[in-house]
């Protein structure tokens, strides 16, 4: 009975009613696309980490990166990185030489880590070929080349075709520098990155830092990401002196980012909840209102005040049941079409977006494992939200609610 009475009502009043929906479908459309949102940046940012960064793997000497000392080479380097190779889990693995120096012009002068790469495996590795913007790729016949990022090139007023020196202290700390030409200018999706980052070919940096053979670093690509905690403790088992670390460990605020932005995600989900239960509450005190010599007559033929209650609350879920499947199938639609186009953040600036490390295209990917917690989130505000006019409802008189 009660039940009939709270699907008539509903209907008693279609705009209110379909103004409540709305506000649901609403308030569920935009927790959905918040999430979706972020899942797209979390996830282009990890990608972007492992695909043109570090890697999902890196190996160097154990004492290496205390200070990073150029002595601490790889033993046995070749025969390490081949092993690597032969295991079924991984799709690359790179060799780099890699020391810290200083870049200095007529300009002006900055420190910069001077990666030595092996051009051909580095282009697979980190997709270094396509983030030229400007120049040309290594040419084996010339020595000294060097790419540099677009950002430290405007930094220091530096084009295709100039020179700059490069200073580092060799293995036996003697201060070595070399003339380079820059070669070409990459942009990436991080700026910050560009700014310290230099690239000269491996075999140019070892004649002046170690011998041919040498390297300090492997940087290993898998072919799926959920295999790098089980090839970590592999290869940490196969070669006990390297230190063997993960993209987490190597870029660990990218980690962080991951790991609180659900938090963030849910904190302007209930921002936006607060909203709805205004409106909902508010709509709701109407219908209440306006029926106070109905709800009063109820209770003076005898109808429990606590029926009176549920009604009203029964009439709330079901308009939040009537709003949620909307709100969902909108946000499955437009999530969706962004998912296959991209939003473009260009308008927001592209530097700040690479400053943060983020490319200015996102696609959002639709929430599905956590749309069950979107849905108990918006059904209860929507409940809490009834609360007031319920028990509103609860506290007429039926003698004062008559004379209205």
């Amino acid at each position: 009975m009660i039940f009939v009475m709270a699907w008539r009502n509903i209907w008693r009043n279609k705009m209110r009613s379909l103004v409540i929906m709305f506000s649901i479908a609403t308030g569920l459309f935009a927790g959905i696309a918040v999430l979706a949102l972020y899942k797209g940046m979390m996830k282009s940012r990890v990608r972007t980490v492992i695909y043109s960064e570090v890697a999902h793997l890196q190996l160097h000497d154990s004492d290496f990166k205390k200070d990073y000392d150029p002595s601490y080479t790889i033993r046995n380097g070749n025969a390490v990185v081949n092993s690597i190779r032969q295991l079924p889990e991984v799709k690359l693995a790179a060799i780099r030489t890699v020391t810290n120096g200083m870049l200095a012009t007529a300009t002006g002068s900055a420190g910069v880590i001077i990666n030595g790469i092996v051009p051909e495996q580095e282009y697979e590795l980190s997709q270094l070929r396509k983030k030229i913007v400007d120049g040309k790729l290594f040419d084996e016949k010339k020595k000294n080349q060097v790419m540099i990022g677009k950002k430290l090139a405007k930094k220091m007023k530096l084009k295709t075709g100039s020179k700059l020196v490069l200073t580092f202290t060799d293995t036996s700390g003697a201060i070595v520098s070399s003339a380079f030409r820059v070669a070409a200018i990459y942009q990436s999706e991080n700026a910050p990155l560009d700014e310290r980052n230099v690239y000269v070919q491996m075999s140019d940096l070892n004649e002046l830092l170690l011998n041919e053979q040498s390297f300090h670093e492997i940087a290993v690509l898998l072919t799926k990401d959920e295999d790098v905690k089980h090839v970590q403790l592999l290869l940490q088992q196969l070669f006990p002196s390297l230190q063997v670390e993960s993209w987490k460990e190597i870029s660990p605020e990218t980690d962080l980012m991951v790991d609180t932005v659900d938090l963030y995600s849910y904190i302007i989900m209930v921002i936006i909840m607060i909203a709805l239960a205004f409106g909902i509450i508010n709509t709701m005190l109407m219908a209440i209102l306006e029926r106070t010599r109905e709800i009063g007559m109820m209770i003076a033929l005898g109808t429990n005040r606590m029926k009176v209650f549920l009604l009203v609350m029964l009439e709330t879920l079901m308009l939040t049941f009537a709003g949620t499947p909307i709100g969902v199938f909108i946000g499955w639609i437009v999530m969706s079409y962004y998912n296959k186009n991209g939003l473009d953040f260009s308008g927001m600036g592209e530097e700040m977006m690479s400053s943060f490390g983020f490319s200015t295209i996102i696609y959002p990917e639709f929430p599905a494992e956590k749309l069950a917690g979107v849905m108990l989130i918006v059904m209860g505000t929507a409940l809490i939200s009834c609360l007031f006019p319920a028990i509103k409802a609860l506290k007429l008189q039926p003698v004062e609610a008559l004379r209205r």
